[in-house]
């Protein structure tokens, strides 16, 4: 299982980039690729046309919700890798892909490596 993050997810929305092609790339070798509800409220938020909207949810027919087990990992994320320095969300989004087991994929990987202590892999 692969997680993307807001960050891939919006380049992979970018006809003929590497991510694009990336992502091609896992779902035709049969990974399962999906993306937690923190990280689609996220690219909601972003600037983005209607047929993007439209093609990430074609990507997606369900999003991994954020657990009540998932608030506590993300605080502990947060608490544990400096407050000041952490996205509250990138510790949600980092939450729900350590609980599935799941690989991030990102652009921000510095924002996400002081996760991998904890049991974040990243891709």
């Amino acid at each position: 299982m692969i997680h993307l993050d807001t960050s891939f997810l919006i380049q992979a929305l970018v006809p003929e980039s590497a991510s694009e092609t990336r992502l091609q790339e896992w779902i035709i070798a049969g990974e399962d690729v999906g993306i937690s509800s923190i990280a689609w409220s996220e690219l909601l938020c972003g600037p983005l046309k209607a047929e993007d909207i439209a093609l990430a949810e074609s990507l997606f027919a369900a999003h991994e919700p954020f657990l009540m087990a998932d608030a506590a990992k993300a605080a502990e994320l947060f608490n544990g890798t400096g407050r000041r320095s952490r996205s509250l969300a990138d510790c949600q989004i980092a939450a729900v892909a350590i609980r599935c087991d799941a690989r991030m994929a990102t652009h921000n990987i510095t924002d996400f490596a002081p996760f991998q202590s904890f049991g974040l892999i990243l891709t």
